[in-house]
């Protein structure tokens, strides 16, 4: 076991809008270490998203991000030989972490011809309530309402 708990990294806010957030958002982003890369497919992104929607690309990022972000999930937990799905209330590092990862996988499995495309057309649906991101936020918030009866069952 570890001696004590680790220590939380910060990371530095990106060069151009100098927000810690969207470093996160470009490390998730990333592939084999390809920081520049990821950079310019986020910034042509919001770009794209600018061109599109006629408002500044990072708030509608950012609306998009709330707009995904999930409250409550559901945790899986075997009790007497059954497993019970039980809701819990999501961390708030979490969170940010299911809404940002959430956006990245709906926008690859998007048929769109660049990353950038696929991403700000993914990001202009979530910033309507609407795209794959969002209907999984919502799907997880069914799921915990529907498994509601089992949390009682809560994990310590």
């Amino acid at each position: 076991m570890r001696k004590e708990k680790a220590k939380r990294r910060y990371l530095l806010p990106d060069p151009k809008f100098q927000d810690a957030l969207v470093t996160r958002f470009v490390n998730n982003l990333m592939l084999s270490g390809k920081k520049n890369k990821a950079y310019g497919i986020f910034y042509n992104t919001l770009e794209i998203v600018a061109d599109k929607t006629k408002e500044d690309g990072l708030q509608t990022w950012k609306k998009a991000l709330s707009n995904v972000t999930p409250s409550v999930e559901v945790k899986s937990r075997r009790i007497g030989g059954a497993n019970y799905q039980i809701p819990m209330e999501v961390r708030p590092e979490r969170k940010i972490a299911l809404a940002m990862k959430w956006l990245i996988q709906y926008a690859k499995e998007r048929k769109e011809n660049r990353m950038s495309n696929g991403l700000a057309s993914e990001i202009i649906a979530a910033a309507k309530m609407e795209g794959g991101a969002y209907k999984k936020k919502e799907d997880t918030h069914r799921m915990a309402e529907a498994n509601k009866a089992y949390s009682h069952f809560k994990i310590r």
